[in-house]
């Protein structure tokens, strides 16, 4: 009886047997029954990690909403004046809580009425996303910067770096994050935005950089990354080419998760005036001042609120959408 064909794609050359020459015949051959079985299957090609969270994303309706809400307010924060031709500090006691909208001028109107000073909310709650986006986004990306790179040091050495690295996060970790930045806050006479971005991210790089420090104690175990030291790869490239490519993705969901919660602490803060102070127009200011009068007028409340939980909510969802894509075990 004839032998049965053997098909390429089944055959596996063992680490153990195989030759160090025979090394880039191997990786040949598995390249190519990785795409012969793409080619006899789904007619798709092999993808790597983030290619397939990519390939996961675009079937997942939840990001595409949070997606299209996140690049609306960047527009708004970006172009508030193509939104809005109104002056949001152009006051006129005559309009004191007029709550009836005026829709005589399209997108110049003050569709959600006036505050106690005759400002249109409307306006303010537009030129109040540029403020409160970019803290958002200049926290986030400070932690993440400074928490992740503390965190692969210390999962990348271990020992006394460890140690020590541990030590300080659990010292600040210690800290209750909203009363810590009010009290740096408060030891400041003019806070600007970035005061608000540089007191939050002081405070807030812990969760990451505990985060990374796992991942990264994972991802250097893996034998990719021995292989590569075998073959004397220097520790920079270690880190940068095999290590955090593959622990970054818990760091990632967790910072677009955090985002919108830096958003609502710097509107908490603001609210308590110790946060953004006027001249800057922000969510967590409007909301103080709409919650003084909110029996007789909720709208002031209500619209610098709902932008806030909007844009919070928004950025959750994008973060849940992003964890269960990079995530296999949620799929």
């Amino acid at each position: 009886m004839p032998d049965a064909p053997v098909s390429k794609t089944a055959v596996e050359v063992s680490p153990a047997t195989a030759r160090p020459e025979d090394g880039a015949d191997t990786a040949a051959a598995g390249v190519s029954a990785t795409k012969g079985n793409a080619a006899g299957g789904q007619g798709n090609k092999a993808r790597s990690l983030w290619g397939d969270a990519w390939y996961e994303l675009r079937h997942r309706p939840m990001f595409w909403i949070s997606a299209s809400l996140l690049v609306l307010l960047l527009l708004i924060a970006a172009f508030p004046g193509v939104f809005t031709g109104a002056d949001p500090r152009d006051g006129d006691l005559t309009n004191h809580f007029l709550s009836k909208p005026e829709l005589t001028h399209f997108f110049q109107a003050d569709w959600f009425g006036y505050d106690a000073q005759g400002r249109s909310i409307y306006a303010r709650v537009i030129y109040g996303t540029r403020a409160s986006v970019l803290v958002g986004v200049g926290v986030t990306v400070l932690v993440t910067l400074l928490g992740g790179l503390l965190g692969m040091l210390a999962g990348y050495f271990g020992g006394w770096i460890d140690s020590v690295i541990s030590r300080i996060t659990d010292i600040f970790f210690g800290l209750p994050f909203l009363l810590g930045t009010m009290v740096i806050l408060n030891a400041f006479t003019e806070r600007k935005v970035y005061v608000v971005i540089a007191s939050l991210a002081f405070l807030g790089w812990t969760s990451i950089a505990r985060v990374t420090r796992s991942s990264v104690i994972s991802a250097k175990q893996a034998d990719y990354v021995t292989a590569a030291r075998a073959l004397g790869a220097g520790t920079t490239r270690m880190l940068f080419r095999h290590v955090m490519p593959n622990a970054i993705a818990p760091t990632i969901v967790v910072a677009t998760i955090a985002l919108g919660g830096y958003i609502s602490a710097e509107a908490t803060l603001s609210y308590l005036g110790l946060g953004l102070a006027d001249p800057t127009i922000s969510w967590g200011i409007d909301i103080s001042e709409g919650s003084t009068a909110i029996r007789d007028n909720p709208h002031a409340l209500f619209f610098p609120a709902g932008m806030l939980s909007i844009t919070v909510f928004a950025f959750i969802m994008l973060g849940d959408a992003v964890r269960d894509a990079l995530d296999p075990k949620l799929r």
